[in-house]
């Protein structure tokens, strides 16, 4: 389980390393549809940050994941887990799934920018990246990294320019990370992944431990 730094210090790193994937190279790819997503104003800015689910918006239970796109832990729980969670419980409208991201480093950073370049690819774009976890985020130098990333973003049907767009817009990234924060200090969030079933924080479980809680309150 991955243990989250101060939200403060990690902020200014954050910011002060997100902008540099625009210099790697570019390929092509197809495409993939997804779900759609929740608009959130962020406090004290005009960025909008969409707080990205799936499920029934009115769905009985509402299930929120802290996850970082560089937690190994949070891949094995996309890999192990969530794919029983959504057909059993999301997509029979039992649960609201809210996905929020953690940020630990600048390559998650760089990963949710990827990922929210298209909100309605979101979720596709971040089973991509868990899926290719051990390959993009171990590359080596921030280059490489960032070159691993950039084509999935490409392989998920994001073009060029828009690519180019998503990835240079720093007031986005400074309002990610207000959000971030905002999220992180409210809900107590310590490490990741981590779960709110209806405002009640779990920490990472397996698929079993995870249904029961969903059966026990469905029965309610």
């Amino acid at each position: 389980m991955k243990r989250m730094l101060p939200v403060a210090l990690l902020a200014l790193a954050l910011i002060a390393g997100g902008g540099w994937l625009l210099t790697q190279p570019r390929n092509s790819g197809s495409e993939i549809s997804l779900p759609g997503a929740a608009v959130a104003q962020v406090a004290g800015t005009e960025i909008e940050v969409a707080d990205m689910y799936q499920g029934d918006v009115d769905a009985p239970i509402e299930v929120i994941e802290y996850a970082s796109f560089t937690c190994p832990h949070c891949a094995n729980f996309h890999a192990t887990v969530y794919d029983q969670l959504k057909e059993n419980y999301i997509d029979t409208g039992k649960v609201k799934f809210t996905y929020r991201e953690v940020y630990f480093d600048k390559y998650g950073m760089w990963g949710s920018m990827i990922a929210r370049c298209e909100p309605t690819k979101f979720f596709g774009i971040a089973d991509m990246l868990y899926d290719e976890q051990a390959d993009w985020s171990r590359a080596g130098s921030d280059g490489a990294i960032a070159d691993g990333l950039r084509k999935i973003g490409l392989k998920a049907g994001i073009g060029k320019d828009q690519l180019d767009a998503c990835l240079g817009d720093g007031d986005k990234l400074k309002a990610l990370v207000g959000w971030y924060q905002e999220n992180a200090t409210r809900d107590e969030i310590e490490s990741t992944p981590s779960f709110l079933i209806d405002g009640k924080k779990y920490s990472n479980m397996n698929y079993a431990d995870f249904s029961a809680i969903l059966d026990e309150k469905l029965a309610e």
